[in-house]
């Protein structure tokens, strides 16, 4: 079967087979189906979409495209979340161990800060020793020991999404849905999860800016889950804020912290215990969403959480005297006060820019290759909803250089919008949708 003419059905809006699918997945990952053809077919898929069982097919096929994780001979259950991304988003680490403490086995593959958003992996390697690279036998032996192990994707993994996605990236393809739900779906499941929880992020600080292309997504997830034998929970979160007080690779670490001994924002612990609390239900260790939260809180008062986080810490090569010790303390040399250009009450923090400035601070890339600095960031000590005088403190900014927070600070100014009025705080959780 010839690749143009798979092209030119999904052009004409036609729904592919398995066969047609098959001849531009594996013909990319083999090499026999160049770039150029597989621009054309995601740019058609781009403007004509999918039907559930094409992306369903589409995703299988990347799934087996490589090598899965072998959990067998674990005890389960398998269950993982995955959040979109979004600005100041740690809850990955603070809801793996606390997952994990109640029975849930926690298989994370994670990825890293490119644009605005902020990246699990480099969170964690900011913590001076910790090894993300994890072989099969060192993921298996994490989740063995810990209930949870946090890796990043290997070459062996799902090929045809490491090309796909580096392809989508510069051909304008990103935002399509069924790629989108693909790129996502294929990993997961390679992994080793049984069922997953998605934080679907929806506002300015999102990828999908508004409910509605929130709830696009959210259903493709769950309805091509279902279709692959998966459960799936989609939790649609607003993401017009920056999630909790820190933005940073350690300060978010710092904030990690904070959270498993019980002192985390209300705004991240409202998302980080109802995610949880739906791992918990698919898992069968909790019958409703609320009996979840109470157990989650339960459990994080008793502070077995935190010393699970520290012993995978260890576990996975990370310095937990070293970790402990910088706490608080380390932070860049080149910082600014960003303080209230008025009186009145925070309106809101525009999440976007504070993830663009945070680009240009060192926290986040523009693209792959570039570097990140762990000691860059914002701290917070105002939200939505504070009342602040003129010239009081809103956050300290740390960055990389002096150039860098000289680029990142009009990006940081524009970001605070201040109500004369007194603005409510509102719940992160918009909608949820399950198979």
């Amino acid at each position: 079967m010839r690749a143009v003419d798979v092209i030119m059905k999904k052009r004409s809006g036609g729904a592919l087979n398995r066969e047609e699918l098959a001849t531009i997945i594996n013909g990319y990952v083999d090499g026999s189906v160049p770039d150029y053809q597989v621009s054309a077919w995601a740019m058609a898929v781009y403007f004509k979409g999918m039907t559930p069982a094409e992306t369903a097919l589409l995703t299988e096929l990347m799934l087996n495209s490589g090598k899965h994780m072998d959990l067998s001979g674990l005890p389960g259950p398998f269950i993982d979340k995955h959040s979109t991304g979004g600005v100041g988003d740690k809850v990955s680490l603070i809801l793996a161990p606390l997952a994990a403490c109640l029975g849930i086995q926690v298989p994370m593959m994670s990825g890293r800060a490119l644009g605005h958003t902020g990246g699990t992996l480099d969170k964690l390697e900011s913590i001076p020793g910790y090894r993300t690279g994890l072989s099969e036998v060192e993921f298996r032996e994490g989740i063995r020991k810990n209930g949870f192990a946090m890796t990043g994707q290997t070459a062996e993994i799902v090929p045809a999404d490491k090309k796909l996605y580096a392809l989508r990236d510069v051909t304008a393809t990103v935002e399509s849905i069924p790629l989108i739900t693909a790129s996502i779906l294929s990993k997961k499941v390679a992994e080793g999860a049984e069922a997953l929880v998605f934080d679907v992020k929806s506002g300015p600080g999102a990828f999908m800016k508004t409910p509605e292309d929130a709830e696009r997504l959210a259903e493709s997830l769950v309805r091509t889950g279902a279709a692959m034998g998966k459960r799936i929970i989609a939790v649609i979160t607003d993401m017009s804020e920056p999630l909790g007080l820190m933005v940073g690779n350690f300060l978010e670490i710092e904030e990690t912290l904070d959270c498993l001994e019980g002192r985390g924002a209300a705004d991240l612990m409202e998302v980080t215990l109802r995610l949880t609390a739906w791992m918990l239900v698919a898992g069968g260790k909790a019958a409703t969403v609320e009996a979840g939260i109470a157990l989650c809180e339960t459990e994080l008062a008793s502070g077995r959480p935190r010393q699970r986080f520290l012993d995978n810490v260890v576990s996975q090569g990370g310095d937990e005297a070293k970790l402990l010790s910088l706490r608080g303390r380390w932070r860049s040399p080149y910082s600014f006060e960003l303080c209230a250009a008025e009186s009145g009450f925070i309106a809101s923090i525009d999440a976007f820019r504070i993830g663009l400035s945070s680009v240009h601070l060192g926290v986040g890339r523009d693209t792959a290759a570039d570097s990140v600095a762990p000691d860059a960031g914002f701290a917070f000590v105002k939200k939505r909803g504070d009342q602040v005088t003129k010239g009081e403190l809103i956050a300290r900014v740390y960055g990389r250089d002096a150039a860098s927070l000289a680029s990142a600070r009009p990006l940081a100014e524009s970001a605070i919008s201040i109500s004369a009025t007194t603005v409510a705080r509102k719940s992160l959780i918009i909608k949820e949708i399950q198979s």
